[in-house]
């Protein structure tokens, strides 16, 4: 359909928030008849089944005996460079400023300016990279030369803005999720393998790095199961496993945590669970409380970056200041102990996914962004399409 543009979406593959929205994104817009190539070096595994609009390059490091390290980020934008060409792509549309829209800049000067690129910041490229004075200038030059730049969160976009004098416009565009996969499940079967029917559930997703607090989580738990009889369910692996463990053993809580390790079918293990807690230091979104709020299952956290976006305090769950387990488990115990409240904050979480964090409005927020860089009117056939919202 010549109203629709070709588009390669480069991400970090694996694990990780940001590779997961740029997959869900990419597999919606070919959906909705764009033509879509991942260029990355390993296929994203949430990329799941065929689709005829779908493509997929790998990014191949040489291994030419002079360089002392695999030189990656060159390789990167030889690929993109190729792919645009062979393919004759309008955008790039690259996650993370470093070292995606670096690479993608210097595919365009190699391509030409016909060649677009769009950069969505997740967070760490300026929470973290951005705080680094060696490379903080070439995150700059990644900001200011794209043609478009998105952000997930307002607090992600102030941040930008003030630690590296960005004047630019960043345009917000939130995370979201699919909601024809995440959803409330019913697994009440699978959940007796985790819980008994008198105990309640409370997950924690994440890598485990140490920005994500894993212990403050176990701290969490320790108090609500001495006034509600719980279990406690992590997923996911990291650096700070161990420490986790640890600390579970420290507190004689080894009978009632469950180390799942990694797990792809996330909305299902979601759906076990009756509480998500996310006590993270840093969280520009915070995506595994959207999921969970999707599945009907509240937010108890640290109000960090852009968790309160989200996670509405009060309404769709409850904050409270980084490092605050006591606030957080008095928050939890009143959720867990409360069934009127628990109603009501859950139904709160299941509008809040559907409606504010919808997939089809903030795809349609994209391809407004995509058409504008180009410098071409959005097709009639996509502003008449109906937004599930």
């Amino acid at each position: 359909m010549n109203d629709r543009i070709k588009i390669g979406i480069t991400c970090y593959p694996t694990l990780g928030g940001s590779g997961v929205v740029a997959t869900e994104l990419g597999k919606i817009l070919a959906e909705r008849g764009h033509e879509v190539h991942f260029i990355t070096h390993s296929m994203p595994f949430r990329l799941g089944r065929f689709d005829r609009n779908i493509f997929y390059h790998e990014v191949e490091v040489s291994d030419y005996y002079v360089f002392r390290y695999p030189p990656y980020d060159l390789s990167l934008a030889s690929k993109l460079a190729q792919v645009a060409q062979m393919q004759k792509l309008d955008l790039l549309h690259v996650h993370y400023a470093i070292p995606h829209a670096v690479c993608a800049l210097l595919a365009k000067q190699m391509v030409g300016e016909q060649l677009k690129v769009v950069t969505t910041l997740h967070g760490t490229d300026i929470t973290v990279l951005g705080q680094d004075a060696s490379i903080s200038d070439l995150i700059r030059y990644a900001i200011n030369n794209s043609d478009a730049v998105t952000a997930v969160s307002q607090d992600l976009i102030r941040e930008t803005v003030e630690s590296l004098d960005i004047v630019r416009p960043i345009d917000l565009a939130y995370n979201f999720v699919d909601k024809r996969v995440y959803y409330p499940r019913d697994v009440g079967e699978l959940r007796l393998d985790y819980a008994r029917p008198d105990e309640k559930l409370l997950i924690h997703i994440s890598n485990f790095r140490p920005v994500k607090r894993v212990t403050d989580v176990v701290d969490v738990f320790e108090k609500v199961q001495r006034e509600v009889p719980a279990k406690l369910l992590f997923v996911g692996e990291g650096p700070d496993l161990p420490k986790v463990m640890a600390r579970v053993r420290e507190l004689d809580l080894t009978e009632k945590v469950i180390f799942a390790g990694k797990q792809d079918d996330v909305a299902q293990i979601i759906s076990l669970a009756d509480l998500m807690v996310l006590p993270s230091e840093k969280e520009s979104f915070g995506l595994v409380a959207l999921e969970a709020m999707a599945c009907g299952v509240p937010t108890v956290g640290s109000n960090a970056g852009g968790i309160p976006e989200l996670v509405t305090h009060g309404e769709a769950g409850f904050l409270a200041a980084i490092g605050d387990t006591e606030s957080m488990a008095a928050y939890a115990v009143k959720l867990l102990q409360d069934e009127a409240l628990y109603a009501r904050v859950r139904e709160a979480c299941l509008h809040r996914a559907r409606y504010t964090f919808c997939n089809d409005r903030i795809t349609r927020q994209y391809e407004e962004i995509y058409y504008r860089v180009l410098g071409r009117e959005l097709p009639e056939s996509i502003r008449e399409q109906q937004l599930d919202c």
